[in-house]
């Protein structure tokens, strides 16, 4: 278990759509949800969704098999690994998160600060 199934800021029957309009209608930088990936893929099977600078980022949570912990994005070298997504909020609610913009080539970072919930 990821850990998400309590917690305020798991949006579990939530689709990309309605994530992005609930963080824009929040409109603070750092407002979060998750929501299950569209693809249901087991190696993926969460999304963080982070509002930033008037923008919302869909992030990859995936899952790895061999250790069953959970990494954010596309898989680095020296990633950070969690043991469960609980524990992937609660550290970018202390430290920030860096935000990648694939079409512009920038990077932001913000902290997880709002927890939005989709009505």
């Amino acid at each position: 278990d990821a850990g998400v199934y309590s917690k305020a800021w798991y949006a579990a029957t939530c689709d990309r759509k309605t994530a992005e309009d609930a963080l824009y209608r929040s409109n603070k930088d750092g407002s979060f949800l998750i929501r299950k990936s569209s693809g249901q893929d087991s190696r993926q099977p969460y999304t963080l969704v982070v509002f930033y600078n008037r923008r919302v980022y869909n992030i990859p949570i995936r899952f790895i098999e061999s250790t069953r912990q959970y990494a954010l994005g596309r898989e680095k070298s020296g990633e950070e690994r969690f043991d469960s997504v609980a524990e992937i909020v609660e550290n970018h609610q202390r430290t920030s998160l860096v935000l990648i913009d694939s079409q512009n080539n920038t990077k932001d970072s913000t902290k997880l600060k709002y927890i939005v919930r989709v009505s």
